[in-house]
């Protein structure tokens, strides 16, 4: 299963991204890849439903890797934490 993000996953596009993203809680075992190619930024709110998707695939045999990100975007996962957390493409 692939997402692809664009733009901004900020706090005010948070709302309809969870809801877009909603099936990639039922992966089951089915592998998801966060396409960030086209994403120029996130914040918390956009690193919390990325979390929230990871932490429901993962009991699930799903993994959850992101590929396509930028250089500011890798510094942010990096200062957050979360290279540590998802596979990186």
């Amino acid at each position: 299963m692939v997402a692809v993000l664009e733009g901004r996953l900020d706090t005010a596009a948070a709302p309809m991204a969870e809801q877009a993203m909603k099936p990639l809680y039922d992966a089951d075992g089915r592998d998801i890849v966060f396409d960030c190619n086209a994403l120029d930024y996130i914040s918390s709110s956009g690193l919390r439903i990325l979390l929230s998707v990871l932490k429901a695939a993962k009991p699930k045999g799903s993994s959850v890797a992101i590929t396509g990100i930028n250089d500011d975007l890798r510094q942010v996962f990096a200062m957050t934490g979360f290279t540590n957390l998802f596979e990186f493409r």
